[in-house]
């Protein structure tokens, strides 16, 4: 695979730029109006039986175009979850049978909940100081991705497992390799939205890999700058794409039929993010071989003293 360094993307407008602010919820957004959906069908084989939260999570998205509403939204959360809650205690024959596809859905949606609660904490906590890097311990970060693992094979409802050991692997599982290398070994040093965009290249990475394949993700930091690499053994980008797929809403050709709730942007903010600290950006890929996607952000202090 050839390796190409990503420069520059078309800009971006007001509406783009603040859906890529707020990705993160963006995404979980969407799972929850799916799930709304599907408890419908298999309640009263009705999509829009939960009329009121699915056109509040609509709601939700479209404000999300508009930084200022998407604040003010990120600080609702609980109200969204009440108003579901609510909506589906009122259906016909509930609470839902345990091991019935309607108590799933519904146990899907508490993971959802739970995962939206952290991810506009975390929205509001960095709005005010977007440039700010922070101390993040190095087990609970671990811990946090593996939340995110769990909802993700939650969310497939059985269709595969996510695991840690190579040996334990089958057909229809992922094998996850995930790193963490830091001088000190018990703490690292990066911007806060970094995690939002380490969530979405292992989520891109799992999303283009049918289940059998490895993904590999791995963090490291020593004096001088931080660096992150996904790596998958996925369906991979045709070469004339490469420099393409990192455009706003732009997916490659061979991934038409990939079903997916995202907004295709994940390796947009990847890349705006890394630029934005003064970084560099890389993708290798070839189709049939998978993906690698890497970057480098150099440290502020290590940037400052680049720069005298």
């Amino acid at each position: 695979m050839t390796e190409i360094e990503i420069t520059e993307i078309p800009p971006l407008s007001p509406g783009e730029q603040s859906l890529l602010d707020f990705h993160s919820v963006v995404n979980v957004i969407n799972v929850l109006h799916m799930e709304l959906v599907m408890l419908g069908l298999n309640v009263a084989d009705d999509e829009r039986l939960l009329g009121r939260s699915v056109d509040a999570c609509l709601g939700v998205v479209d404000a999300l175009r508009d930084r200022e509403k998407a604040l003010a939204q990120a600080a609702r959360v609980e109200e969204l979850e009440r108003l579901v809650e609510e909506e589906v205690a009122g259906l016909p024959g509930w609470p839902a049978t345990p091991g019935t596809d309607a108590a799933a859905t519904v146990a899907n949606m508490r993971s959802v909940f739970a995962i939206l609660k952290v991810r506009a904490r975390e929205l509001l906590a960095r709005a005010a100081t977007p440039e700010r890097w922070e101390e993040f311990d190095v087990e609970q970060l671990r811990a946090n991705f593996v939340a995110v693992f769990a909802a993700i094979e939650q969310n497939s409802k059985g269709r595969y497992r996510i695991l840690y050991n190579a040996a334990q692997q089958g057909v229809s599982d992922y094998y996850v390799d995930f790193k963490i290398e830091v001088p000190n070994g018990r703490s690292l040093f990066m911007p806060p939205v970094l995690q939002d965009v380490m969530r979405d290249l292992i989520a891109n990475a799992r999303k283009y890999t049918v289940p059998g394949g490895h993904i590999t993700a791995a963090f490291y930091e020593d004096a001088d700058a931080i660096r992150f690499v996904v790596r998958d053994t996925g369906r991979g980008i045709p070469p004339e794409e490469i420099t393409k797929v990192v455009g706003f809403g732009m997916r490659a050709s061979n991934v038409g039929e990939v079903r997916t709730l995202g907004g295709g942007f994940g390796l947009t903010k990847a890349f705006l993010v890394t630029k934005q600290f003064g970084g560099r950006f890389w993708i290798a890929s070839a189709p049939g071989q998978g993906t690698q996607v890497r970057l480098w952000i150099p440290r502020p202090g290590a940037a400052a003293a680049a720069k005298s």
